[in-house]
């Protein structure tokens, strides 16, 4: 599903996205784990049936993983690194599209860029939102 999201958005989403990364990120280092037992029984010369079960059991990690990496990405939301819990969400800035950008361990969304920026691209938002012109005549630029 897309979504454009306002901070707002973001905001009352983090308490699950943040679940959902910490799980993620969980199933990903019992992937590495699964992928380092199985080098061991290779260069162990281990029977066949300790290879495959290994396999079996990597490939049902694996698999999970996935899932879960759609389930979060399928709330359109992009995530940029599993390891930093580093995450973008789609939005406008006037017409502009541009990426909220948060990352696990932040409070509220604090940060965007722009679409061709990454993570050395972040600027503060406003404590009103996305906006051009620091004035409270213009406090409205997400929609």
């Amino acid at each position: 599903m897309f979504k454009i999201y306002t901070p707002q958005d973001v905001n009352k989403t983090i308490p699950d996205i943040e679940r959902r990364i910490k799980q993620l990120l969980f199933q990903k280092n019992h992937v590495v784990s699964l992928q380092e037992d199985l080098q061991r029984i290779i260069e162990a010369g281990s029977p066949f049936i300790e290879f495959f079960n290994k396999k079996q059991e990597l490939n049902v990690a694996v698999s999970s993983l996935y899932r879960s990496i759609e389930q979060v990405e399928e709330r359109g939301v992009m995530i940029k690194s599993v390891d930093e819990g580093l995450l973008d969400f789609p939005s406008k800035r006037f017409d502009e599209e541009v990426w909220l950008c948060w990352k696990m361990g932040e409070r509220e969304v604090k940060f965007w860029h722009k679409k061709d920026e990454g993570f050395a691209g972040r600027k503060p938002l406003n404590p009103h939102g996305l906006s051009k012109v620091e004035t409270q005549d213009d406090l409205s630029d997400l929609r």
